[in-house]
């Protein structure tokens, strides 16, 4: 038995809201226009598929240099979905 108190499972949904409103808030910290910043989620093939969406011209600094800035918010994602035995993918539209 662990030392610490339980944690009740949560519902997906919220789980999925939750994982939305993070690379929200993360990509709206980055672009220059925060109000064009939409995510989408969809359940693929066993995976929540999170589309970001956000200005042509906030594209660069969502990716960063050589994918850098793309690929630190999907570790984020995929370390905070892992913890909930899920998988989540971000993709990245114009």
């Amino acid at each position: 038995m662990e030392g610490g108190p339980s944690v009740p499972s949560q519902d997906p949904v919220d789980e999925t809201c939750a994982l939305k409103e993070l690379v929200e808030q993360m990509a709206r910290a980055l672009v220059d226009s925060p109000d064009q910043v939409t995510v989408d989620a969809a359940e693929e093939d066993k995976a929540l598929v999170l589309r970001l969406r956000v200005a042509s011209s906030d594209v660069g600094r969502v990716i960063g240099k050589q994918g850098r800035t793309a690929k630190a918010m999907r570790t984020v994602l995929h370390a905070i979905a892992a913890k909930s035995k899920r998988r989540a993918v971000l993709e990245i539209l114009e």
